[in-house]
């Protein structure tokens, strides 16, 4: 009885909640409403949609089960990473008695070398799809952010790195590329002070209604329409969250929201940042929602096409802007 008694009590405070705090759910412009493009960001655009391209629509689905596949994907990410100039460090270990590899680049810090950030994306994807949202999107946003800082002298080292394994059935264990990573910089004894993976970053939508979201609680606080960009972490990470925020909302025109909230609620792990989080690293999650706002998560519809490649330009010459601030962070 007194189990029942307390569920009553927090639904009617929830119900309390929703009524008092319902205004404080933010209104967006449409995205039609942001400056036209500057030339670097149109020139950004024909970037990412090259690598999208090149990675959803010449190779298309890659993981263990297409093997060539994933090795393509991997070899044409570190191709691009020597192209700019970056000395490529392959990461491997063996799963199902195949070699698979991390792929990491990095800019030695120059007054705080100890001190790392990581901006991470993982390049796998589900069998069948061949990810051009997920996660095509964020290798290219990943490439692009290399290319952009290849002459960057940050104050602490950067370290961008492209993950294999993210998807199923290697999320959350042992095989998962990140978890293998996380693992090792731990048991390397590397300050990580902050951790941001890029995750299905490259739809959006004005269209009402188009934003969903796995609890009905969030509807009473964010947007119906699916076109911000999210910044999802853990309670721990909580600062982090918001300096990220506070830097991307100041860096760049595009809409941005924000929660920081227990990481076993759906969702809020679903991605690279939760392996840092299980060595007790400060990490987030770059997305625009995956299943929540993109109608093609996880299916062979997810294809070059679909992605929405001018807001895509403007999330990623934000995050082009956030990654530089937060490597200048003493």
């Amino acid at each position: 009885m007194k189990s029942l008694t307390g569920i009553a009590i927090a639904v009617l405070l929830l119900f309390i909640l929703a009524d008092r705090f319902k205004s404080m759910r933010p209104e967006i412009p449409p995205l039609t409403t942001l400056p036209p493009l500057t030339p670097e960001e149109r020139r950004l655009q024909s970037r990412l949609r090259q690598h999208v391209t090149v990675l959803a629509g010449r190779i298309g689905p890659r993981n263990l089960w297409e093997y060539p596949k994933l090795q393509a994907a991997a070899g044409y990410i570190e191709t691009e990473l020597q192209r700019y100039g970056y000395r490529v460090r392959p990461v491997c270990y063996r799963v199902l008695d195949k070699p698979v590899c991390n792929l990491e680049a990095a800019l030695p810090g120059r007054e705080h070398p100890e001190e790392v950030v990581v901006i991470g994306a993982h390049y796998d994807t589900v069998p069948h799809s061949p990810g051009a949202n997920d996660n095509g999107s964020g290798v290219a946003a990943l490439l692009e952010i290399a290319r952009t800082l290849r002459d960057f002298h940050p104050r602490r080292t950067l370290r961008l790195v492209a993950f294999v394994n993210e998807e199923a059935p290697f999320y959350r264990t042992g095989e998962m590329g990140s978890q293998v990573y996380a693992r090792r910089a731990r048991a390397h004894g590397d300050d990580i002070v902050a951790m941001l993976s890029l995750e299905t970053i490259g739809y959006y939508s004005d269209a009402p209604g188009s934003q969903r979201f796995p609890n009905p609680v969030y509807a009473w606080f964010y947007p119906d329409t699916g076109n911000f960009v999210a910044f999802v972490s853990n309670l721990a990470s909580w600062r982090l969250l918001r300096r990220c925020l506070h830097h991307f909302r100041r860096l760049s025109e595009f809409p941005a929201q924000g929660v920081a909230a227990p990481g076993s609620l759906t969702g809020i792990g679903w991605s690279d940042h939760a392996s840092f989080w299980d060595q007790g690293y400060r990490a987030l999650m770059v997305t625009d929602t995956a299943p929540f706002r993109y109608p093609h998560y996880h299916r062979p519809s997810d294809t070059p096409d679909k992605l929405d490649y001018d807001a895509f330009a403007r999330v990623t010459a934000g995050l082009i802007r956030l990654t530089r601030a937060l490597a200048r962070m003493p």
